[in-house]
């Protein structure tokens, strides 16, 4: 694994470069919860909800073990847990377009336009993510992001998920400048602070109201939607 860098505290650093998390961040993972509650009445929202917190945790266990496993091969691995333990009779057609439309997630309303004025900006963008190429580059695709990242990202060009330094030393390697350079955006607490604790300057978009995770640090900078990293992106 990459030496974990300790990030210069109260010292602000030039922003050169801003890189997203995909999902949760960029692309909204809960809209799946409308198609779940087709299939499964009155179950739709704790399918959504188990299937991601089943996803995130596969993703630590695996990291942790060195026991690396595609991203999508996770998330169909989580669904079918949830599905389990919420006792659904999920067949084979369900889970096929329960996957699917995980492979086209739509954007938050607010995304696009914001990734387009920081690009007016200048700002060179990116996505560092622990989904697959395959599964990121049909999010973008689909959310008709085509070129406006200079660099997709991906656990499996290192085979590990975060928050190892392996998969967080992507971007400076990509970008060519230090991490505290580059603001690192995710709707994830965790994700944030594990940037932070590498080195980037972090950005945490609590979209939901989420208490601070009780992780001794925090987020260099805390918003509501992706458009509150515009103040920060351009000073």
């Amino acid at each position: 694994m990459g030496k974990t860098r300790t990030p210069i505290a109260n010292v602000p650093a030039p922003i050169r470069a801003v890189v997203f998390d995909a999902y949760g961040t960029l692309f909204d993972v809960h809209s799946v919860a409308g198609l779940a509650e087709q299939l499964f009445p009155g179950s739709g929202d704790a399918l959504s909800r188990l299937w991601r917190q089943k996803q995130l945790e596969y993703s630590w266990l695996r990291a942790m073990s060195g026991r690396y496993k595609p991203f999508q091969e996770i998330t169909r691995d989580a669904l079918r847990f949830a599905a389990g333990q919420l006792a659904l009779s999920m067949r084979p057609v369900h889970e096929a377009g329960l996957m699917d439309q995980y492979a086209s997630l739509p954007a938050f309303p607010e995304n696009l336009s914001t990734l387009r004025a920081l690009k007016a900006a200048g700002l060179p963008l990116g996505i560092l993510s622990n989904g697959n190429r395959e599964m990121i580059e049909a999010s973008v695709r689909n959310a008709g992001m085509t070129g406006i990242f200079e660099h997709l990202l991906s656990s499996q060009d290192v085979e590990t998920f975060k928050t190892t330094a392996t998969i967080y030393a992507l971007a400076p390697s990509a970008f060519g400048c230090p991490a505290r350079e580059i603001l690192f955006v995710s709707s994830n607490c965790w994700d944030a602070i594990g940037a932070r604790w590498y080195g980037y300057t972090s950005f945490w978009i609590n979209r939901t109201g989420a208490p601070l995770e009780q992780l001794d640090t925090q987020p260099d900078h805390t918003g509501n939607l992706l458009t509150d990293v515009l103040t920060v992106a351009r000073t």
